[in-house]
């Protein structure tokens, strides 16, 4: 219980030192390095995990004190995320891999899934991929073979029971 009493004291004090100093009061700025010193001997008391955190927290606290400068000074933080790949160019992307690179690729669930679901659509996959798309269908197995036949199938009885030539289903 004394034990970890010490260390609460000593993660306090690690905080207080880690506080910015401001440069108009040089008494504090004194006061700060004596506790500095104090703290810096108990810190070596920690266990590691406890100074990991304890660092952790103190990293984010001066982060959060940057910002706060930051916005007082009126630069915006602004933070760009890097563009993400839509699933079409994911998978076309895993296509072109299994037919250019086949020791490479590597079976991904989720692509096949997308091909599979989009593969009649032309703005999707278009042509150049198509072609390459029926290569790896001769590779399906299981109910996914099986599902992928009866869509095609359904698609070609539709084809041919239309009399009049819809341009959506005759581009399919």
């Amino acid at each position: 219980m004394k034990e970890e009493k010490r260390r609460k004291k000593s993660k306090r004090r690690v905080a207080e030192k880690e506080q910015p100093v401001h440069e108009t009061e040089p008494k504090k700025k004194k006061q700060n390095l004596e506790r500095t010193k104090k703290v810096e001997e108990e810190a070596e008391e920690l266990t590691a995990d406890e100074r990991r955190t304890l660092e952790r927290k103190l990293k984010k606290e001066r982060k959060k004190e940057e910002k706060k400068l930051m916005r007082e000074a009126g630069v915006a933080a602004k933070k760009e995320e890097p563009k993400k790949p839509s699933g079409a160019e994911m998978a076309l992307e895993y296509l072109t891999s299994w037919s250019k690179k086949p020791k490479e690729w590597k079976f991904q669930k989720t692509r096949q899934t997308w091909l599979l679901l989009h593969m009649y659509e032309k703005e999707k996959v278009p042509d150049e991929y198509f072609s390459i798309l029926l290569d790896y269908l001769e590779g399906l197995k299981g109910s996914a073979r099986d599902v992928t036949m009866q869509k095609a199938e359904a698609l070609m009885k539709e084809y041919d029971k239309s009399d009049t030539e819809d341009p959506g289903l005759l581009e399919k």
